[in-house]
This record gives C-alpha cells, structure tokens and sequence, in this order.
C-alpha cells in the first residue's frame, strides 16, 4: 500500500468512527426520550423532550456533514496519480503534505503530519490544476510544490 493510499484509509477510518459516534449517540437520545416519556409529566417533561429533540437535530446535521464528507472520499480513487493536482492529490509542498479531499483533522501516517484541505479553501484552490515547481504565495507565505502523488 502507498503512502496515499494509506492517507486516504486513514481518513476514510477516522470519517466512518465519526459517523459511528453520531448514530449512537441518535440512538442514545431516541432511548432516553422514550424512557422519559414512561417517567415524567407534565411541563418539565414537554421542556425536557424539547431539549432531546434540539440535540437530537444538532447530531443529525453533524451527521449529514460527516456522511458529505464520506461521499467525497469515497469518490477519490487513492491509486490515480495525476500531473497535476486534482481532488484526492496528495501533494508535498514546503515539506508539508497536504490532501486534497476535503476538510479533515491532521493526521500522523507513518510518522508523517498529513492535513487534509478541501479544494475550496483558500490554499486547496491556489493548488488545484498546477503542477511540480509551481509557486505562489498565500497570507505572505510563498509555497512550492514539491511532490504529487
């Protein structure tokens, strides 16, 4: 397995546990209401199932979002290499790698920092299309591609 290959297992893993966390924690919610609903009446109890389903709506949004960004990397063949960057590129630029995928947490593969940056932010968008040896700076800091993969 590559190092991007293993970059993007990584992620895919760390997407699936969050999607994991968020659907138990819809179960937990739906338990709880129910339980609450055996146990409780009056007005504490219709304010108690308001706050349930407020959260409840709050882990469902986060949840679409997790899923959005699991479409993504589904998407990404990790075996395709390009010439220049294209979404799911892994790209060295300043000794720093960056995948081109969406926005994720950073990651250790291997020993190595990965941050993960959707093609929309400001630096995903500078780097798309180009090349090796393409410069160009952002916030007063000049980045070099080095490397895609």
């Amino acid at each position: 397995m590559t190092f991007k290959q293993k970059t993007h297992q990584h992620y895919l893993v760390l997407v699936q546990d969050r999607i994991d966390v968020f659907k138990d924690m819809i179960v937990a919610l739906t338990e709880d209401s129910k339980n609450d609903a055996k146990g409780s009446a009056g007005d504490k109890h219709e304010t108690a199932l308001s706050m349930m389903h407020i959260e409840q709506e709050k882990i469902n949004r986060k949840l679409r979002e997790v899923l959005d960004q699991k479409n993504v990397l589904d998407k990404i063949d990790s075996t395709t290499i390009a010439k220049t960057i294209i979404l799911g590129s892994l790209v060295k630029a300043n000794g720093i790698f960056l995948y081109l995928c969406v926005a994720l947490p950073k990651i250790n593969v291997e020993g190595i920092n990965v941050i993960a940056l959707s093609p929309q932010s400001p630096l995903g968008n500078k780097l798309m299309g180009n090349a090796i040896g393409f410069s160009f700076e952002i916030n007063s800091t000049k980045y070099t591609i080095e490397e895609i993969s």
